[in-house]
């Protein structure tokens, strides 16, 4: 062990000792820590080392005050809050639907690699909305991952109108000039109407989502469009929440007004895992009797039996994205806004 290692591990570790560590100046140890980029690729790795061996702690504060970061991203799920209400509807959600818990973990895996933490911020109020605006304008965060639950959303314009970074899960339904991630929806809702098509399935319903979401509305429009493509021009739907409960209701109604109904497709795996419940209660065997087709592959979908058919979404992925773009519009505050679509893709399980 050399002189300046052995001195450096007895007390605490200090900018300079890791710059004698790494034999180079204190100024290129702090370039290397706060990410400027001129620096040559041996010498950083040589400060990396160091670091590593002296176990120095980068002091936040004081680099935050040298890259004007705060070292933290903004993960926000937003409700409409467009009427004033306390949206509770929305805090439920976050806690249960599996579609979150796949985002906050592609968030967590793209940000770990960066020495980076997300802050879980619900928007669920305007008083919330202006709470997390002020939060942003004051630097606490470097920039803004937002999935939207509504489309009457204004925290997008309003992030915009602030100069935040962000970057949008699902595109808005108002065109901005506004990072986002997103799936082909309308190719999902096609995926499923083919292949409940395929097995047969002629007097189909369908559980849509919320009319107010984009993705649920691009989900039923590529269902319809596919169905009238095989020469059925008309399936009955029924709007739900994305819940399972609502997944129930919905089921229960069409049933009442469509008891032969021999297909569903439901625009998520929970909506799909209330509409089997039902089917089971009524006497109706899946697939034998009814086939059902989901929408996310999340967890609900290898939840019950029979495992659900469903339409991958890769959300762990998407979310990933997400992350890299937003970190990306940081550190080059110029980059004009971008878009990235993913693909969806049939998952055949039992139940079609």
């Amino acid at each position: 062990m050399s002189e300046a290692l052995r001195s450096a591990v007895n007390r605490s570790t200090t900018l300079e000792d890791v710059a004698r560590v790494a034999g180079v100046s204190r100024a290129t140890v702090s370039r290397v820590i706060n990410g400027i980029r001129n620096v040559d690729p041996a010498i950083q790795e040589s400060v990396r080392l160091a670091i590593a061996s002296t176990g120095y702690v980068p002091n936040g504060a004081a680099r935050s005050l040298v890259t004007r970061r705060a070292g933290a991203l903004a993960l926000i799920v937003s409700g409409s809050g467009a009427d004033g209400r306390d949206d509770s509807s929305t805090r439920t959600e976050v806690f249960t639907d599996p579609f979150f818990g796949r985002v906050v973990s592609g968030v967590f895996t793209a940000l770990r690699p960066q020495g980076l933490h997300p802050v879980l911020m619900l928007a669920d109020t305007p008083e919330a909305r202006d709470q997390i605006l002020g939060y942003l304008r004051q630097g606490n965060a470097d920039g803004a991952m937002v999935v939207s639950t509504h489309a009457a959303d204004p925290l997008p314009a309003a992030l915009l109108a602030a100069g935040v970074p962000a970057v949008l899960f699902g595109r808005p339904d108002n065109p901005l000039p506004i990072s986002c991630v997103d799936l082909a929806n309308r190719d999902g809702g096609r995926l499923a109407a083919d292949h409940l098509y395929a097995r047969g399935c002629r007097k189909v319903v369908t559980i849509a989502g919320p009319a107010g979401v984009r993705a649920a509305r691009d989900r039923l429009a590529g269902f319809h469009d596919a169905m009238a493509r095989h020469g059925l021009p008309y399936q009955p739907h029924a709007e739900g929440d994305f819940t399972q409960a609502g997944g129930e209701q919905a089921i229960t109604r069409l049933l009442i007004e469509h008891p032969d109904v021999d297909g569903v497709f439901a625009a998520n795996d929970l909506m799909a895992q209330g509409a089997l419940a039902v089917l089971r209660d009524h006497g109706r065997r899946v697939p034998e009797d009814v086939a059902v087709v989901g929408f996310d592959d999340s967890s609900a979908a290898t939840a019950g039996r029979p495992l659900l058919t469903t339409i991958r979404q890769p959300v762990e992925e998407m979310a990933a994205e997400m992350t890299r773009i937003l970190l990306d519009h940081i550190a080059r505050p110029e980059r004009g806004a971008t878009s990235v679509i993913f693909e969806p893709a049939l998952v055949a399980r039992q139940s079609a």
